[in-house]
């Protein structure tokens, strides 16, 4: 007789806007909701800085990879961490913006932070769609290996006018331009799920809320930030949402943690 145990992983991402700023709301937030991975943005800060005994403390290991005072993405688990590569393969880029690793052998995550791009008509914004071109050939490639793939972090892309809470008024703007949201959508069509959208279709929510004007107090953002998954992970997921909690704290991040939960059988 086979006995089917099914395992449970709760995976989370976060662009912290600095992990040493934001410490003492990741710790607690960490202590609190108990995610299995964390998949971490904007760190801010190079590998030596960030901070592994803390989390270490609380029963995590890290995979991190930093860049002095900009960008910077980790994986946070309280799983082992094999397989880590640095850098989204075969895409040159100098910057510190994609981290992946397989947890305790089962399934493989991805910290991922795209190019804000600053303006439409700027250099910035030409890296961001080159940025976009790199990730989906590599993601193609993925695809082909029909494995569960998890990937997280902040997209800089608000896909669909209900991910915005002033569609007409950032029509054509940055985050929500027609380009943009095409290049978002070429990485659905290769057939990754956005997994908020599995559980909440018609949910108008945000994940990042400007800190000027009081935006977040009038729930007035953009969901930018997103878990994708290919199908292999997307048959595991049991729920998904986005927890606003950490918004709300003094001195926060501007964007808060959004999560899935999967469910393995061993």
């Amino acid at each position: 007789m086979v006995v089917v145990i099914p395992l449970q992983y709760k995976i989370a991402s976060w662009n912290v806007n600095s992990v040493t700023a934001r410490l003492e709301h990741l710790l607690q937030w960490m202590q609190d909701f108990q995610p299995d991975v964390v998949l971490l943005q904007e760190l801010k800060g190079v590998e030596e800085t960030f901070p592994f005994a803390a989390v270490e403390a609380l029963g995590y290991t890290a995979a991190v990879y930093g860049q002095k005072a900009y960008n910077g993405v980790a994986i946070v688990s309280k799983h082992p961490l094999t397989a880590i590569k640095k850098g989204i393969p075969n895409f040159t880029d100098e910057n510190a913006r994609y981290i992946e690793a397989v947890v305790a052998d089962k399934f493989t995550v991805a910290s991922i932070y795209v190019p804000n791009g600053q303006d439409l008509d700027s250099e910035k914004f030409t890296y961001k769609m080159a940025f976009y071109q790199g990730l989906t050939a590599y993601l193609a490639t993925i695809r082909t290996a029909e494995k569960p793939y998890i990937l997280g972090g902040d997209f800089n892309v608000a896909h669909q006018p209900l991910d915005c809470y002033a569609p007409e008024k950032f029509k054509n703007r940055l985050l929500c331009s027609q380009a943009e949201r095409l290049a978002l959508q070429q990485i659905i069509n290769l057939g990754f799920t956005d997994t908020y959208r599995v559980f909440h279709q018609d949910t108008r929510a945000f994940s990042w809320w400007d800190y000027r004007e009081g935006r977040f107090d009038r729930d007035e953002g953009l969901r930018i930030d997103y878990l994708f998954t290919t199908p292999e992970a997307t048959d595991l997921l049991v729920e998904s949402g986005i927890d606003t909690l950490p918004r709300g704290l003094l001195k926060p991040s501007d964007h808060t943690p959004v999560w899935c939960t999967i469910v393995v059988s061993i």
